[in-house]
């Protein structure tokens, strides 16, 4: 039997226990499967209450249960770590020429602190639950008689992992890279890797501070963010939107990392504009941290300071808008080749400038204040986050599948799935900017009839998104089981992870390559593999 990850050890033990980075990739990508797939159902939920004005299939107060742990699963536990734990922990190396992480036994350990934290909050559902929405606001969060401290738990116990992985990618980046690997011939899927993590490190233990706090203020009564007892419910808001926007970035960042080793790939041209595109990582990491306040200007801070936070916030535009261009670039006169994950990267193209476009909307004072807390708020954050980030996975997912499993998925299948996932996603979110934008309030469990046929075709458009996901998951699963033997480099890619076996030996390479050309050599002639062996 062949030699690769998969087979190098059996039982469930050597898995539990391994400290190969492509094993523990594994088990992060089923197991943030699997909270995707109970987000996904809560999201079914709300949008089957929603068909209709009044009450459908639950009442208020059910409702406000069943999307604080939408939100609450979808970003903590699938969107924030799906590309940096499952794509950056079996990408990284490889791509690295390196035979695993930095620190392997930490890798082990930031997996378990992962699915600790997600199951301690995920045991809220067969107690009281929590219905205070995935934002926790004050004052109610502190007074509500949910199991909103158990949700807090698990969400300030998640953090922890999320900042040894930033920190195991960051000395990774710096200290395993093969010989002849300078930055200026670093992947950027790794440049973007590199940016999200310094965001994980510096930014995540804001978060976990505050979500403790606010345990001890549902605890104790310190009265830190409780008005009753002196505190102030808007200081909660300023600490938890200085995480919650970087955040926004650990989980786009990345999927811009893919989309940037996808185009140049299937367009057979060299990436345009690969040090914008690099610095342009930073610049975005950099203003992330300036921005927090575009959340807040509504809860009365003062004109000077909405001023300067709606300015900064467009300011976000420069260096996103550096990343699209150089993609067009890129593409320009390219020979496209529309296999199932360049598909989907135009699928990201879309949807994240529609989310883009529109938040240059939000950051202005004008029409922020229109819209603040409407649909039009929610369709943004879904084009950005959903549309951004789960198509950038599902980019990643198909174009690496040869990779993780030695064989090759059924390319009709994969046009089918994608057809049905932006078509559904268009129709689910793209009419939430006209409710918002007439007034439709978002977190409500009831609405006007006016708003009643635009509320269906929502609806309608999630079944058509859940159909895309259940049959991608079937031919995925068939696939990785039963599909076509994979050869090494099915794509003709230059980097390095592609130079190696697929499936990949347990130590990755039978000797570390020696990295002779830039990663992005395309030309009419044929490609130019980065990686030599000595």
């Amino acid at each position: 039997m062949e030699d690769n990850y998969l087979t190098h050890g059996k039982g469930l033990g050597s898995w539990l226990t391994t400290r190969d980075h492509k094993r523990i990739a594994v088990m992060y990508l089923f197991s943030v499967l699997t909270f995707f797939l109970l987000g996904g159902i809560f999201a079914l939920l709300l949008r089957l209450e929603l068909a209709s004005p009044g009450k459908t299939i639950m009442n208020a107060d059910t409702y406000n249960k069943v999307f604080t742990y939408h939100g609450a699963i979808m970003v903590f536990m699938v969107i924030i770590p799906a590309i940096p734990a499952v794509m950056g922990n079996f990408i990284l190396p490889l791509m690295l020429g390196a035979r695993d992480v930095a620190f392997p036994r930490l890798n082990l350990a930031s997996y378990y602190i992962y699915l600790a934290g997600a199951l301690v909050a995920a045991s809220a559902l067969f107690l009281r639950g929590a219905d205070t929405g995935w934002t926790f606001y004050t004052p109610y969060s502190i007074r509500t008689n949910t199991t909103a401290t158990i949700v807090l738990a698990g969400a300030f116990i998640m953090g922890f992992s999320s900042v040894l992985t930033g920190l195991n990618f960051i000395v990774s980046i710096h200290k395993l890279r093969a010989p002849g690997l300078s930055w200026s011939r670093l992947p950027l899927f790794l440049w973007s890797l590199y940016a999200t993590s310094i965001i994980q490190v510096l930014a995540t233990p804001v978060l976990a501070i505050t979500l403790l706090l606010l345990i001890f203020e549902r605890l104790f009564r310190t009265g830190i963010f409780d008005p009753a007892l002196g505190g102030d419910p808007v200081l909660f808001q300023h600490f938890f939107w200085f995480y919650s926007h970087p955040a926004v970035y650990i989980m786009i960042l990345p999927a811009m990392g893919v989309v940037s080793e996808v185009i140049p790939v299937f367009s057979r041209k060299p990436i345009f504009g690969y040090k914008a595109i690099a610095y342009s990582s930073f610049g975005i990491a950099l203003v992330a941290f300036l921005v927090w306040g575009h959340h807040l200007f509504v809860s009365g801070q003062s004109e000077l300071a909405n001023f300067v936070f709606s300015l900064l916030t467009m300011l976000v535009a420069v260096p996103t808008g550096v990343k699209v261009f150089s993609w067009v670039a890129t593409m320009y006169k390219g020979k496209i080749r529309l296999k199932t994950p360049m598909l989907y990267a135009f699928g990201f193209l879309q949807l994240f400038t529609i989310g883009g476009l529109t938040g240059v909307f939000l950051a202005t004072l004008a029409i922020n204040v229109h819209v603040t807390d409407t649909y039009f708020v929610v369709a943004h954050f879904h084009y950005v986050m959903v549309g951004g980030a789960i198509m950038s996975l599902m980019a990643g997912l198909h174009y690496w599948f040869p990779k993780f499993w030695g064989r090759m998925y059924p390319e009709r299948s994969g046009r089918i799935t994608f057809a049905l996932l932006i078509s559904g996603f268009n129709l689910t979110f793209f009419p939430q900017f006209i409710l918002g934008s007439r007034g439709m309030p978002r977190r409500y469990w009831d609405y006007l009839p006016e708003f009643t046929v635009l509320n269906r075709v929502s609806t309608v458009g999630s079944w058509l998104l859940a159909a895309g996901f259940f049959y991608a998951a079937f031919y995925l699963y068939r696939a990785m089981r039963h599909g076509e033997r994979a050869p090494a480099n099915p794509w003709e890619a230059n980097t390095l992870e592609w130079q190696t076996p697929s499936p990949p030996p347990h130590d990755n390479f039978p000797e570390i390559p020696v990295v002779t050309t830039w990663p992005y050599e395309y030309r009419e002639k044929g490609f130019f593999p980065q990686g030599m062996v000595p």
